[in-house]
């Protein structure tokens, strides 16, 4: 029998499947198909094939998804192949929901607001879905696919999988600048799925290689009230040991460590880079999921 958190958990997830891919239908109907804006995916074969043919955008994107939820069910599992399928039926099926039943017309005559807008609404849409543990099909699966087995993110992975179709759609139009606009859309999709996924950075990491590698950690923690751990490194170059101190903080904590670092050592070496995600006492509280099924 499932415990209750873990009841709680795909039902949350049902949730974000079904906001996301209705978020995502609005902004193929809003701001993509009125504009000939094409971002790439199954979808964007099937609105270059409207544009020819007439033919439902939604229903051949259920079609032309068929063998990649193949894929996405032997690479990814069977749990995620059920919520990629969710996916898949769901937001195509509200394409053709707005477009056929209940017309909702695009939001702007100006090609450049739907193009900025449709990207950012599309890509906020299918982050909550990948947030859900789906997908929309199309190059999703295969950005998901590819951040599996790659160093690539999300976003990147689809925006690579998505450039031969866009470039295709400006040549299926015979205009330069929709490709333009659509490789611009993409772009905005990508990053805002990234930060859909990822979140905002609010904290840092430090990184010192000191000389004084106490008296810095000793000033961090009565200075900032921050912890430092203290690794125990090598120099590659010049093979000797040293202590390299790993500090975790808040954006507007940065100013003031960095100058306490430069007070106690000024030959110091820093490295401040971008945290997402930080559990643990001081931030965040850890919190232990049950298994998923």
């Amino acid at each position: 029998m499932k415990s209750q958190p873990n009841i709680v958990r795909h039902v949350f997830d049902v949730v974000l499947l079904v906001v996301g891919s209705t978020v995502m239908a609005l902004a193929y109907n809003l701001f993509l198909i009125p504009h000939q804006i094409v971002p790439g995916g199954v979808s964007g074969i099937s609105m270059i094939l409207n544009h020819f043919f007439q033919t439902p955008v939604g229903l051949v994107s259920l079609g032309l998804n068929i063998p990649l939820f193949i894929l996405g069910v032997r690479v990814l599992g069977r749990t995620y192949g059920l919520k990629s399928l969710a996916g898949v039926v769901i937001s195509c099926l509200m394409i053709d929901l707005f477009t056929y039943v209940l017309p909702v017309g695009k939001a702007t005559d100006d090609i450049i607001l739907a193009c900025v807008f449709g990207g950012i609404t599309l890509g906020a849409g299918l982050g909550l879905v990948f947030r859900g543990g789906g997908s929309t099909g199309g190059s999703d699966i295969v950005g998901q696919v590819l951040n599996r087995y790659t160093n690539l993110s999300i976003g990147s992975a689809i925006l690579l999988t998505d450039t031969l179709i866009v470039s295709a759609a400006g040549a299926a139009f015979s205009s330069i600048e929709l490709a333009l606009y659509g490789f611009l859309n993409l772009y905005l999709a990508t990053r805002t799925i990234d930060l859909v996924i990822e979140g905002v950075s609010y904290t840092r990491a430090m990184l010192i290689v000191s000389s004084k590698p106490a008296e810095v950690s000793a000033a961090i923690t009565s200075n900032l009230g921050r912890g430092a751990t203290r690794l125990h490194a090598t120099g590659a170059y010049t093979g000797q040991e040293r202590e390299v101190l790993l500090a975790v903080m808040s954006k507007k904590e940065v100013p003031r460590a960095r100058d306490i670092v430069r007070a106690i050592d000024p030959r110091a070496f820093l490295i401040i880079t971008d945290v997402y995600e930080v559990f643990g006492e001081g931030f965040r509280p850890r919190v232990e999921p049950g298994p998923r099924s």
